[in-house]
């Protein structure tokens, strides 16, 4: 029984703490905007939704999903 009680405590100190780190979270604006983080690594010469990237030896236009096989459902 002792063990389920110290059970107990221990998730209810983990849910208070997560609790306050959520609220303080909120208070200190890390949710202010969620898209900055996204699109930071984006640069002029990279617009968004444009690949310009590619693997060494390969072209940046060629789709990604053009050697990809559809299976039989």
């Amino acid at each position: 029984m002792s063990a389920i009680f110290a059970i107990w405590i221990f998730m209810t100190i983990l849910g208070l703490t997560s609790i306050g780190a959520f609220v303080w979270a909120i208070q200190a604006g890390q949710f202010h905007s969620l898209d900055d983080g996204a699109e930071s690594i984006f640069d002029a010469e990279e617009p968004m939704g444009s690949v310009t990237d590619a693997f060494p030896g390969h072209s940046a236009n060629r789709k990604i999903f053009a050697n990809r096989q559809e299976t039989p459902q």
